[in-house]
């Protein structure tokens, strides 16, 4: 028990070695590339600063694979070099035996990013992206999924317009039984408009079986109007809609479920939320995976030679999971694949090769 709880806090230490290190170079190259994207408005260095700051966590996180398997290189390297693996082995411990404290952290440290790390950065995330639009454009588009259906606000200098509807289609350009209220630049109500249905085209929505109502007046009921098509502006296309909603990065993972569940409701399909939710799950068992790798390529003296060999396998393996994932998660927020075989296959798959390889060494 001693000799895991040394191998663990050794792991645990080169792990935040590994993280300090890639914080030092991640910022400065985050801090240039927010001065390039917001170079153009008045905000300055502390502006730049703050949303470096903002984008860091997001940024770390999405690497912890990544981490994971530089730390565990680290930890048995370090262990090779010092023969404290021959010691290890000598006293009959098998390399399996070894590498579970090392799992169990990374294990750990994924259960902790899962339910306390990523709402988090789900915070930091949504700061950074209201602040980087407020920043880059002085328009405010926002599209939010309620139980109550889908609201969207298009606005510009000109005014604003909310919009509420009970349901629409995948991407959102087509409406149905939605309402419009049309505000003036000083924030005051002008009209509403009720409508059957609502298609976006270039530039404007182009309603059927319509209802106005001019709210400026006394009594806008009486002075109501229908109309079988009506045309409203919009500053609105179908990539800003389906940017609106954001990165499911930016919904807290307990919160994750029930938004999806209103986007299904709401016709869209949230196929890029729900893999992102199972991905997150199976995050732990993807760090497992990235130690038992690491470990297999390390667990050996540096007297057997091509240590460098070993090391570029281990990462260019560890790289390629990494990838593999991202690319299975692409295939499942598309709808080619189905979300929790996207999401669970790699980090299963490389799991079983590293502990075939790892068997392999150890009986030879």
């Amino acid at each position: 028990m001693i000799l895991h709880f040394y191998i663990a806090r050794r792991f645990l230490r080169s792990f935040m070695i590994v993280l300090a290190v890639f914080v030092a170079i991640l910022l400065p190259i985050d801090l240039a590339e927010q001065l390039r994207a917001i170079g153009h408005t008045d905000a300055g260095l502390t502006a730049a600063f703050n949303l470096a700051l903002l984008n860091l966590p997001g940024s770390l996180y999405r690497m912890l694979p990544l981490f994971v398997i530089l730390a565990t290189l680290v930890l048995f390297l370090s262990l090779a070099r010092t023969s404290e693996l021959v010691v290890i082995r000598g006293s009959g411990r098998s390399a399996l035996r070894s590498a579970m404290s090392p799992v169990i952290v990374a294990i750990g440290i994924g259960v902790l990013g899962l339910l306390v790390i990523n709402p988090l950065v789900a915070a930091t995330e949504r700061q950074f992206e209201t602040s980087m639009s407020r920043y880059q454009t002085g328009e405010n588009r926002t599209l939010s999924v309620s139980g109550e259906g889908l609201w969207l606000r298009q606005g510009s200098q000109f005014g604003q317009t909310v919009i509420r509807a009970n349901r629409s289609n995948s991407d959102g350009t087509s409406l149905f039984s939605a309402s419009f209220f049309v505000f003036d630049p000083e924030g005051q109500v002008q009209s509403r408009i009720d409508a059957d249905a609502a298609v976006l085209t270039d530039n404007a929505w182009l309603l059927t079986d319509v209802k106005v109502w001019p709210l400026g007046q006394a009594n806008p009921e009486a002075e109501a109007t229908l109309h079988e098509s009506f045309t409203l502006p919009s500053t609105l296309t179908r990539d800003q809609i389906r940017d609106s909603f954001g990165h499911p990065s930016t919904v807290p993972i307990y919160e994750l479920p029930g938004f999806i569940a209103q986007l299904r409701e709401a016709g869209f399909a949230a196929l890029q939320h729900r893999a992102w939710f199972m991905a997150e799950l199976a995050n732990p068992l993807l760090l497992a995976a990235m130690v038992l790798i690491g470990a297999s390529f390390t667990m050996r003296h540096t007297r057997f030679g091509k240590t460098g060999m070993m090391v570029l396998f281990a990462l260019l393996l560890g790289f390629g999971v990494y990838f593999l994932r991202n690319f299975a998660l692409v295939l499942g927020e598309t709808g080619q694949l189905p979300v929790a075989v996207a999401a669970w296959t790699p980090p299963l798959a490389a799991i079983l090769l590293s502990l075939g390889f790892l068997l392999h060494t150890e009986d030879g």
